[in-house]
């Protein structure tokens, strides 16, 4: 391995529901919702950087009432090279670290959900870093 997590932190958090009508629907239409996750990065210090991993519900519609859910998650990451490829710093950065960090991610977003009342919010286990990687490289 080319790097280690040094450390991990909720950065921004943001669970609102605005009013009982909403939470009422919610639990309803909670598949008018998908998930949406999103990768960011930036260098702190020489071989330090910051991987934010951003979790969030998007309405599929807007039509109806919305809750606003979004969980950014940092991993600071040590590189244990001087130099890296391209390719390589995007692997871990894209695919490593968000693959070794989704778990967590995942449950924490949930323990959100389930302790605001909703107990039927499916999110996938796993996600395929790799394939979402491919796929934003050829597009």
């Amino acid at each position: 391995m080319n790097y280690k997590i040094i450390g991990k932190y909720i950065k921004d958090l943001n669970f609102d529901i605005p009013n009982s009508k909403t939470f009422f629907l919610l639990s309803k239409d909670i598949s008018n919702y998908k998930i949406n996750i999103d990768i960011k990065s930036s260098q702190s210090k020489q071989n330090i950087i910051e991987v934010l991993i951003s979790l969030s519900l998007i309405p599929v519609k807007d039509d109806f009432e919305k809750i606003a859910t979004k969980i950014v998650y940092a991993s600071i990451i040590q590189l244990e090279k001087d130099k890296l490829t391209k390719e390589e710093l995007e692997r871990i950065i894209l695919i490593e670290v968000p693959s070794r960090i989704y778990p967590e991610l995942r449950k924490i977003f949930i323990f959100l959900f389930e302790n605001s009342g909703f107990k039927d919010v499916k999110i996938n286990e796993s996600v395929d870093f790799e394939k979402l990687y491919k796929m934003k490289k050829f597009q």
